[in-house]
């Protein structure tokens, strides 16, 4: 299972931003303002600070990233603060400030910034060295000079977290790509470092091929062999380059914010201002249409693959058959009023709890049965790379034709296809397409919701 080095960022990032955001506009107080140019100045300040940060990365701060980049990406804030500040004082010309208040603001906000900003990231460093938390376990293969100051880098920083399990040698007769796969899972290793000069082409698809389908992080020390792939990103740990076979868009702590944040939204407004009021009518319909419980629970796979209950309004007499075989057209299970909560999706209203306790989202690959996801995990190439990110009610698949019953293998390896396709590319502006053309077609209806 891959262990990211951002997804526990995800709710420290946008405080600490939410701290600098009140620095800036607490020290604001300093100017001689108004109060109608004070609230225009602050408005001002956090919609140019959130622009610039996230245009320049100045929250992009990683286990790995030495302090000498932190402290450049601060001056380079520090100048952008200046400009934004004297480009507002310029458009708001009647506003009287001298150019030594502005200085003076930019200078005693962004000291206290950056002071707090290095504080933070020299205090997870001895967290980590010193409790041995926060740690991600991970091997290098190969055994060359580029995989010898990789391994020193890991034993001599272990303020940075990583934790070097095995250097592995293909060169040694008893190591093979095998074995190597067979100690990764028994080992419960999070990222892979290979060394790109040891390895043939053929091993090296066999370990990407592995890394997809057991969702292990599999990073390269370059040479000048090519790898083909959409998503590279080139990193430095220390000073050896290290190639990243995959990074996602959404492997950031801005964008893991936004996306709890649009689900959290949303959910809420559903379960207040929907499920309230709608779940003791559907209640009543179920009990009166057939003997069972209101809802349905059903143990599904998550983010990594791990297994959640998935909720549901019963839609099926209760039976013993429910994990394993899939719902289709004419299904005899199905009650008469399971058959409409279907076909107008109402059955899938309580997931938005699961979105609240952040088992799912709200758009993202559908959840299948544990036993499905066994099956088609070895039937499927790459199809655990779904799991990547957390499921959702809606997905781009569902909304590309491909909702409902599995009936060929056609049908489940143009889901994954999709699935992978919103998996690499997401965006907010992505979620918000899929879940308007998902309302258009609950209001429309869809040929395969039954």
């Amino acid at each position: 299972m891959i262990v990211n080095d951002t997804k526990h960022n995800y709710l420290l990032q946008p405080l600490i931003a939410s701290i600098d955001i009140l620095i800036l506009i607490g020290f604001a107080k300093l100017f001689d303002f108004s109060s109608h140019s004070y609230l225009l100045f602050s408005v001002y300040t956090f919609f140019s600070w959130l622009i610039t940060t996230y245009s320049f990365g100045f929250y992009s701060v990683y286990r790995f990233t030495p302090l000498v980049r932190i402290l450049s990406i601060i001056g380079k804030q520090f100048f952008l603060l200046i400009f934004c500040s004297f480009t507002f004082f310029g458009i708001f010309s009647e506003i009287n400030i001298s150019i030594r208040a502005v200085l003076e603001y930019a200078c005693l906000s962004m000291g206290i910034i950056a002071i707090l900003k290095v504080t933070i990231f020299n205090v997870r460093k001895k967290f980590r060295q010193q409790l041995g938390s926060d740690t991600l376990r991970v091997i290098i293969i190969g055994c060359n000079p580029k995989t010898e100051r990789l391994k020193n880098f890991f034993n001599y920083n272990p303020a940075y977290g990583f934790q070097l399990i095995a250097n592995l040698n293909l060169l040694d007769p008893e190591v093979t790509i095998d074995s190597v796969k067979e100690y990764i899972l028994n080992n419960n290793i999070s990222q892979v470092f290979c060394s790109i000069a040891e390895l043939k082409n053929k091993e090296i698809r066999e370990l990407i091929h592995f890394a997809d389908n057991n969702l292990i992080s599999l990073k390269f020390l370059p040479d000048n062999k090519k790898i083909f792939t959409k998503k590279m990103e080139f990193q430095y740990y220390g000073i050896t380059p290290i190639l990243s076979l995959r990074t996602l868009p959404i492997d950031t702590p801005v964008n893991l914010f936004l996306k709890r944040l649009l689900d959290l939204t949303i959910s809420l407004f559903v379960v207040i201002g929907i499920l309230s009021w709608l779940t003791p009518l559907i209640a009543i319909i179920i009990v009166c249409d057939s003997k069972g419980p209101i809802f349905f629970k059903q143990k599904r796979n998550g983010i990594g693959g791990n297994e959640f209950y998935c909720f549901k309004f019963r839609s099926m007499k209760v039976n013993g058959t429910a994990d394993a075989t899939q719902a289709s057209k004419t299904d005899v299970r199905t009650t008469k009023v399971g058959s409409f909560l279907r076909k107008t999706s109402l059955d899938e209203l309580p997931q938005f709890y699961n979105v609240l306790m952040g088992d799912m989202s709200v758009v993202g690959p559908r959840p299948h049965m544990v036993a499905h996801t066994h099956s088609f995990a070895t039937q499927v190439d790459k199809f655990m790379l779904r799991h990547l990110v957390k499921p959702g009610i809606t997905g781009l698949a569902q909304v590309s034709g491909y909702r409902g019953e599995i009936e060929t293998k056609r049908d489940i390896k143009n889901r994954v296809r999709f699935d992978i396709f919103y998996v690499e590319n997401w965006s907010i502006l992505m979620d918000l397409r899929i879940i308007a053309k998902t309302f258009i077609k609950v209001i429309y209806g869809d040929n395969k919701a039954y």
